[in-house]
């Protein structure tokens, strides 16, 4: 549905603390996630730097009316048409425009900002945050499938546009920020790190009784829950080698990972003379937001500063590719191209649902991903990507794959 205006009973106060000032226009897609909830916390730690035009969600209705009315938005708007009511009830005399449903989203997105903050979690995103991308416009991109499942259109209609993209995950935010572009071709590798999750030390007969429970504990984040259990299996390190992979101008042989528990070292990159950089912080994303928001400038904000001595020793290893099948799984879609990454993501998130379920164990997870490629590519469908049709086909049939492999597998005794 198109989207409605609330009036309110009085003047709008924020349009009088910005008249004297050029506030940056900001779109935040995916405002009630864990991205978006730290976004939010970082815009109104800078009160008149930033203008809220929009916040999109899927169907959390009474944290978005309170999430708009705490930054004075323009606008709010839900995927989720079933929830209209509830979203326009709790603002109604607030002055602040409400829609629901899809058309709502896209017009939404195309309101004229300088920054959009796309944070839409699942393929969900893929419409909106392509709509997103605009000439003069700079994308700060948190989500994973457009890099992931379409990352080849994503990056073509980036160049088509001019639009500048900027990482808000933290490992890739970390490698942009000592990634010296002018000297590209003096770049050896990028590593990505990773927490190596709650189960990096078990045995695979250990792995094979982990429940749901045990594997939404992150020793570091706090995080959604399929990203939690993807950072348990590393296959959410799988999924940030395929975006480094189309974020930064490297061949597949140079992007590496590197398990660091601590999480201290978000990134690194090494160059050609041996020099070896390395971006470091607390383990809190409102870094790299702030990063993003105020690129090519810093914010400040209340984030904890790092005390290397409080710290410690930091310590790394390789990844056990045998111990997490899911990431290898993920390292050989990059190597296939060709769509195998987006049945990676698809099948993903269903076997991931499956597990949070009870419906199939946890070294499950990497067999239903598994069976789900391999049945798009019997189907002929991992040929390059022609259109955002082509990815949601892929999507589509990697998603009803592994439900059927799900249906026919069942937990193991």
């Amino acid at each position: 549905m198109d989207i409605r205006t609330h009036e309110q009973a009085g003047p709008k106060g924020s349009d009088q603390e910005l008249a004297g000032g050029e506030p940056v226009r900001v779109i935040l897609l995916g405002s009630t996630g864990s991205v978006g909830k730290s976004a939010i916390d970082v815009i109104l730690q800078a009160p008149g730097r930033y203008k809220v035009v929009a916040l999109v969600a899927n169907s959390n209705a009474t944290l978005l009316a309170e999430q708009a009315k705490a930054v004075r938005a323009d606008c709010a708007v839900l995927a989720d048409p079933a929830q209209q009511p509830v979203l326009e009830q709790m603002l109604a005399g607030s002055g602040i425009e409400t829609g629901t449903g899809r058309g709502a989203v896209l017009e939404a997105v195309d309101r004229p900002a300088g920054i959009v903050i796309g944070a839409i979690v699942g393929s969900a995103g893929l419409e909106p945050t392509l709509a997103a991308l605009k000439p003069g416009r700079t994308l700060a991109l948190a989500n994973k499938e457009c890099l992931v499942s379409a990352g080849d259109l994503f990056m073509e209609k980036v160049r088509a546009t001019g639009a500048r993209v900027l990482p808000v995950d933290s490992e890739h935010n970390a490698i942009f920020q000592v990634f010296e572009r002018h000297n590209a071709d003096r770049i050896d590798k990028i590593i990505l790190t990773a927490s190596g999750g709650p189960f990096r030390t078990l045995s695979l007969e250990e792995m094979a009784r982990v429940t749901p429970q045990a594997a939404l504990k992150h020793p570091n984040f706090s995080m959604g829950n399929r990203i939690t259990i993807d950072s348990a299996t590393m296959m959410n390190k799988g999924f940030e080698v395929i975006e480094a992979f189309h974020l930064f101008p490297v061949e597949r042989h140079q992007l590496d990972i590197l398990v660091h528990p601590q999480q201290i070292v978000h990134g690194l990159v090494q160059y050609t003379d041996g020099s070896l950089l390395a971006q470091m912080g607390a383990p809190d994303m409102r870094t790299p937001i702030a990063h993003c928001l105020a690129y090519p400038g810093r914010m400040e904000t209340t984030v904890e500063r790092l005390d290397l001595a409080k710290a410690g020793s930091l310590t790394f290893e390789a990844p056990d590719l045998m111990r997490f099948p899911a990431l290898a799984l993920a390292l050989s879609a990059l190597d296939r191209g060709n769509g195998a990454t987006a049945a990676l993501n698809a099948a993903d998130e269903v076997a991931v649902g499956a597990f949070l379920a009870g419906r199939i164990g946890y070294l499950q997870i990497a067999d239903a991903i598994s069976h789900a490629i391999e049945t798009a590519d019997k189907a002929g469908l991992l040929v390059p990507q022609a259109a955002l049709g082509h990815v949601l086909e892929i999507d589509k049939l990697a998603r009803i794959s592994a439900e059927q492999w799900i249906e026919r597998a069942g937990v193991p005794i």
